[in-house]
């Protein structure tokens, strides 16, 4: 794997304002009466769908009127939403397949806790799915900003700039079972950061799960040039002139490939009233038009070939 992408989701920074699907507004006729899908609605979904796998994998819809919908009704109409782009699946031991991302105040050994429900900033990651999407129902009183990358462009410029790191990041890296995945019977997981199978580039990356796995006597210890190898992919994902920085506004619909684009989101300070508190909602999407990943995925997506569905954690049957 030694050639650079050439593909749309390549792109660098304010690039994808250029996106074709950024920015997008949503029109007050597209929900019907009944809260259903118009069918100019589903339409613009599709092209969202090709948009996520052939363009440059980030779609922004604004301004989709929460301000209508209490909470429940909220969730089954971004359900709907998202089973037009693909099938959602479990994002917990729970089953949920929307899952509200705010900050529950859990402390850090607390096992219900994972990066969305806290107020901290997270650093670039990937979630197990295709395709995730994110519906701003209130903001922070402050920060909360996101930030997306392209990991292709990553790829490139460390071929670029490090190419004896390629090597490294395309070979198989332990992942700790994350501890919401009780499900789940095996402790760890091997796979790379950086494939290229049958054609098609795929990356996929949560270091809070790789240095977890390390820090166990189960697994061999991390080699000095692996970590060098994850430190440089960070610091340059962190460039300014390599990500794109926007604010999530309430009403505004974030989709990602999350093969092609890494994301995270800065610290944020809360409302002290809870009804004002920062809320997003969260939904994993297998999606039909995927790409084919490396076997070596399997461990964390379950089926690895094209349009299967795949990702999510198993549910735990009463």
């Amino acid at each position: 794997m030694r050639e650079p992408i050439n593909h749309p989701c390549v792109w660098k920074g304010s690039q994808l304002e250029q996106s074709p699907h950024w920015n997008d507004v949503f029109r007050r006729d597209w929900i019907t009466s009944d809260g259903g899908i118009s069918p100019a609605f589903k339409d613009f979904l599709l092209q969202v769908q090709h948009e996520l796998e052939v363009g440059r994998g980030a779609v922004l819809l604004k301004n989709f009127p929460v301000e209508k919908f209490n909470d429940n009704a909220l969730s089954e109409i971004f359900l709907k939403i998202g089973s037009v782009i693909g099938t959602p699946v479990s994002q917990s031991a729970k089953g949920e397949r929307v899952f509200s991302v705010r900050n529950e105040g859990f402390t850090e050994d607390d096992p219900r806790a994972r990066g969305p429900n806290t107020k901290k900033k997270l650093s670039f990651h990937t979630d197990r799915c295709d395709v995730i999407a994110f519906l701003c129902v209130k903001q922070a009183k402050s920060g909360g900003e996101n930030q997306v990358v392209s990991s292709a462009a990553i790829f490139n410029e460390i071929l670029d700039t490090r190419p004896d790191l390629i090597d490294v990041l395309c070979q198989p890296f332990f992942y700790q079972r994350h501890n919401v995945d009780a499900a789940n019977a095996k402790p760890y997981t091997l796979q790379p950061i950086f494939s290229y199978f049958h054609g098609n580039f795929a990356s996929n990356f949560l270091r809070v799960l790789i240095e977890r796995a390390y820090q166990s006597n189960d697994v061999p210890k991390m080699t000095a040039l692996q970590r060098e190898a994850l430190d440089y992919l960070e610091a340059v994902a962190a460039r300014p002139n390599m990500h794109f920085e926007f604010r999530q506004n309430r009403g505004d619909i974030l989709f990602l490939n999350n093969w092609v684009t890494y994301h995270r989101r800065t610290e944020f300070e809360d409302f002290d009233d809870i009804q004002m508190r920062r809320h997003l909602l969260r939904i994993w999407l297998s999606v039909p038009n995927s790409r084919p990943v490396d076997p070596m995925f399997s461990g964390n997506y379950g089926a690895t070939n094209a349009g299967a569905v795949r990702g999510g954690m198993n549910a735990i049957n009463d």
